[in-house]
């Protein structure tokens, strides 16, 4: 059958979807309806959010479902009037059986990372601050697992020394976009060979759980690679943070957005502050120094380490450790 005949519906939520949706449609492929979560109230104001993937749809004129439950008998109803030959699914919720073996062709869904290493809801933020130096994008089958069905394809991409989550989804992002159409080709071609993800020791994989604050606390008792590698997996966004402290007293805390580490065998103890006042910013970790470089004062904006030195006279007081 010919690809671009196949009656296809998409979900998905952020930008991470969108980029594949864009991709599909611009190459001609019929996207018969689009399947996002509902606007949700966000914001100091609540006013209603609309998410990437349903702002694609509105942009490209595409048919629009947004149900607040997915074994609702309407929602259910209208899947099954658009009879779909294929389901795409990246970055949404998880589908009950229901919906993901409706359409003739099953549904396979976009996962950031090399199944069956890393599953979870947070591969890319995981793979760096493992300290990963490759990590990929895999398109799967789905059925009654979580990121468990079976593999059609697998593209590799290197982590750089530079990458932070930010730079490292982007280009998930696009290379993700190429394997869905891949996929879809190979799908419509019938026949194709995938690779089973059964009978895998759970025990000697690594997990890739959803993040939460406490995982974005860095521990500077940690080695400086840890922490650089920690920072890098975070940043820009949801961002490493460290308290702060004042005579033992928490008084404030900072994200990290860059920084450096130094390794050296000067004595000095954890979390103890090395700066110029002037220049630079350092901790002391492990086994060495964690500089600094791009940071931000909780209630004030992001800055480089020298425009905030500026104004942070007494920054050779504070510390890091309590």
């Amino acid at each position: 059958m010919n690809a671009k005949d196949l009656r296809i519906v998409f979900m998905g939520t952020p930008e991470f979807a969108s980029t594949s949706l864009r991709r599909l449609v611009d190459e001609g492929y019929n996207i018969v309806a689009v399947v996002t979560t509902p606007d949700k109230p966000a914001g100091r104001g609540q006013k209603m959010h609309l998410s990437d993937v349903k702002l694609t749809a509105l942009d490209l004129g595409l048919t629009l479902l947004q149900p607040e439950k997915l074994r609702d008998e309407e929602f259910l109803a209208a899947l099954r009037a658009l009879q779909p030959d294929l389901g795409i699914v990246i970055a949404f919720r998880m589908l009950p059986e229901v919906v993901w073996a409706m359409p003739r062709l099953g549904t396979f869904n976009l996962h950031a990372s090399l199944l069956p290493e890393y599953r979870g809801a947070a591969p890319i933020n995981w793979a760096i601050i493992n300290g990963e130096t490759r990590t990929g994008v895999t398109t799967f089958l789905l059925n009654h697992e979580i990121d468990k069905g079976a593999i059609i394809e697998q593209e590799a991409v290197d982590i750089l020394a530079e990458d932070n989550i930010g730079t490292l989804y982007d280009k998930l992002m696009n290379i993700g976009s190429e394997l869905v159409v891949r996929t879809v080709e190979k799908v419509a071609s019938g026949g194709y060979a995938t690779i089973e993800q059964m009978h895998i020791d759970e025990a000697t994989l690594k997990p890739a759980p959803k993040i939460f604050k406490d995982d974005c606390k860095v521990d500077w008792s940690r080695s400086g690679r840890d922490i650089v590698n920690l920072v890098r997996g975070l940043a820009p966004y949801p961002a490493a943070w460290t308290p702060i402290y004042r005579e033992g007293e928490e008084c404030g805390s900072i994200k990290l957005f860059g920084v450096r580490f130094e390794a050296d065998n000067k004595t000095g103890s954890v979390g103890e502050v090395v700066t110029d006042m002037r220049t630079y910013l350092g901790v002391r970790c492990y086994d060495g120094v964690i500089y600094l470089d791009d940071l931000q004062l909780a209630g004030k904006r992001r800055m480089a380490i020298k425009e905030l030195l500026l104004g942070w006279r007494d920054v050779n007081v504070v510390e890091f450790v309590k």
